[in-house]
């Protein structure tokens, strides 16, 4: 999913009375039933088809339940069966999936069930991958199905043409075979579909609540009703979400640990207990990073992921400052499943296009970036240059492939100078072929590890003679700009959900131009390149294709293909039952507070 630098909203205090009043109000927590949490970026909403960021996805996969998970202890990971009874029957060479479902789950009471609780079946499963595919919704998933599954494109096509989706159409390739059986069936074969039963994107939402409580975007960020482990209790935007334990969630029970030691110690006392564990999570919005490692320190945070820009102040290298070693912290590392990279938007007029001199002035800015010096003075070393699309923890990355570090300020200056971008009138700067100016504009959050990046940014520019400023926005107003094409240049991150690589191809898809394609590309032999390995299994063929498609970023250079990032997780001595997994970055239900000193 495309991560800003990690994400956040305004001020309300919403009780959700909904139907969930139905259950008597929870006793004041102790301080040994209450995770607190931090996220550096507010919550854009709660409608799990409709959220893009990694933050609100995280908050709604305490609520709503996907059909399968990772087993929590198992690494490489391993899919199970969440709301699932079994793994999913795939047949016809990976284009039939039949999934059945467990019964006896329940939707919380709420005032769209009478104030009753309403049993989640197979048709919720299905009203919610027909919500990905309602163009209205503008779900960033809907490339997982548009074109792939039988009998959409007709119905997708109205629904263009008319503005509304017609949920009650028939669609061959969806069908609720009974009460708890659902049966899809694509095109063509496409076993990475699993894994996306995993994500919040696909999870089970009430039909009922939705109609009830959508916005004009059929959305419903603000009423969440799911039969995860958690529910809605407070939200003040940008600023507070809590969560507290359903009281309607099924008996669910933390695992025993495999064979590996150090899942023994992690699950101690703890195998058998019913989840979740901690009755309520408490997550504060604080954008600044030095803010939230001093809320650690103090104690006041149970876990914080060390952000990069300032890691130097609890980690040398790979390991803990003695400090926090002593006082019995914990440091859990993994290579994080992410790309960072900076998007040109190629329908911009001064850095789009796929003319000769457009494409010459994205690789130049690109042999001006310096990478390596990013990484070391912006990330500490917590960073590593990128060499490809796809990163380390995800099957499909190719150490054979990896490219030379493009950093050549030398280069870049003879490029700029053979396509014409010279400084014509002798004030320092370059001016466009034409003569016209020549600024470039990114875009940049307020916070100070942005503040400093831009400083790099313009010092690598300046020494290649490209004048540059920064649009100055929070996350989300930022990402309206570059969903509306109306950003030239902007970093971000994105992250898997799922160990497939093809989730790293398709921001890059141009059927994904105004949802994931954030750079407007549009390039039909990338386009074929990408469909024909989304029809193969994992092997050297489909490999093949995905070095086709490295070889056309580098070449067209819609992206500056940037870092892979290490993720740094603190946790306090008194958080038991953490496991770290590389795809789902907060599981709250498995975590558990002793006593805090």
């Amino acid at each position: 999913m495309p991560m800003p630098p990690r994400l956040v909203l305004p001020l309300a205090l919403l009780a959700f009375a909904c139907g969930l009043a139905a259950a008597q109000p929870a006793p004041r927590a102790t301080e040994s039933q209450v995770l607190r949490v931090v996220f550096p970026v507010a919550e854009s909403g709660f409608d799990p088809q409709a959220v893009i960021d990694e933050y609100s996805a995280n908050l709604c996969r305490a609520i709503f339940d996907p059909l399968y998970n990772y087993d929590y202890f198992a690494r490489p990971v391993k899919l199970v069966p969440n709301t699932a009874a079994a793994l999913p029957q795939i047949t016809d060479g990976g284009r039939t999936y039949t999934i059945r479902i467990r019964s006896g789950i329940f939707f919380p009471p709420h005032p769209a069930f009478g104030g009753k609780p309403r049993e989640l079946t197979a048709t919720d499963y299905a009203y919610s991958i027909r919500r990905v595919a309602d163009p209205k919704l503008r779900s960033y998933w809907l490339y997982v199905l548009e074109n792939r599954l039988v009998g959409l494109d007709e119905p997708l096509a109205r629904a263009r043409r008319t503005g509304a989706f017609d949920y009650d159409a028939p669609i061959e390739g969806l069908q609720v075979v009974d009460r708890y059986t659902l049966r899809l069936r694509f095109r063509d074969p496409d076993y990475a579909f699993q894994h996306w039963l995993t994500t919040i994107y696909f999870a089970a939402v009430a039909r009922e609540v939705v109609e009830a409580k959508k916005d004009e975007s059929n959305r419903v960020m603000e009423d969440p009703v799911g039969t995860g482990p958690y529910r809605l209790a407070e939200w003040r935007r940008s600023q507070r979400v809590v969560l507290e334990a359903n009281p309607h969630f099924r008996d669910v029970r933390y695992p025993a640990p495999g064979a590996d030691p150090a899942d023994a110690a992690v699950a101690r006392g703890l195998t058998g207990r019913r989840l979740p564990l901690t009755p309520r999570v408490e997550v504060t919005i604080v954008e600044e990073a030095q803010p939230r490692l001093l809320s650690f320190r103090r104690g006041d945070l149970d876990y914080v992921e060390v952000p990069t820009s300032i890691s130097n102040t609890v980690l040398a290298g790979d390991r803990l400052l003695p400090e926090l070693a002593q006082r019995g912290v914990r440091l859990h590392r993994t290579t994080d499943p992410a790309l960072g990279f900076v998007f040109f938007n190629l329908d911009d007029p001064v850095v789009g296009g796929y003319t000769p001199e457009r494409v010459a002035l994205r690789r130049a800015i690109t042999m001006a970036r310096d990478r390596k010096s990013a990484s070391a003075i912006l990330s500490h070393g917590q960073a590593t240059p990128a060499d490809q699309l796809v990163p380390p923890p995800v099957p499909g990355h190719e150490p054979s492939f990896a490219f030379r570090d493009p950093y050549d300020p030398a280069a870049a200056r003879a490029l700029l100078d053979r396509f014409g971008y010279r400084d014509r009138d002798g004030d320092g700067w370059r001016e466009q072929p034409d003569g016209s100016p020549l600024a470039l504009v990114k875009g940049s959050t307020n916070d100070a590890a942005a503040r400093n990046a831009d400083e790099l940014w313009k010092k690598n520019m300046d020494a290649v003679g490209l004048r540059i400023s920064f649009v100055k926005q929070t996350w989300p107003e930022l990402n309206k700009l570059t969903e509306n094409g109306k950003l030239m240049m902007w970093n971000l991150a994105w992250i898997s959900s799922i160990p497939d690589a093809d989730s790293f191809f398709s921001p890059l898809y141009s059927k994904n131009v105004g949802l994931s394609n954030d750079a407007r590309f549009r390039l039909p032999a990338y386009d074929e390149a990408y469909d024909a390995a989304r029809k193969l299994p994992p092997g050297p063929a489909r490999t093949a294709y995905y070095r086709k498609m490295n070889e056309l970023v580098l070449a067209w250079a819609p992206w500056i293909i940037d870092q892979y990032t290490f993720a740094n997780i603190l946790a306090q001595p008194w958080l038991e039952g953490y496991k770290q997994n590389p795809f789902v970055r907060h599981q709250w239900e498995y975590y558990a507070v002793g006593e805090r000193r």
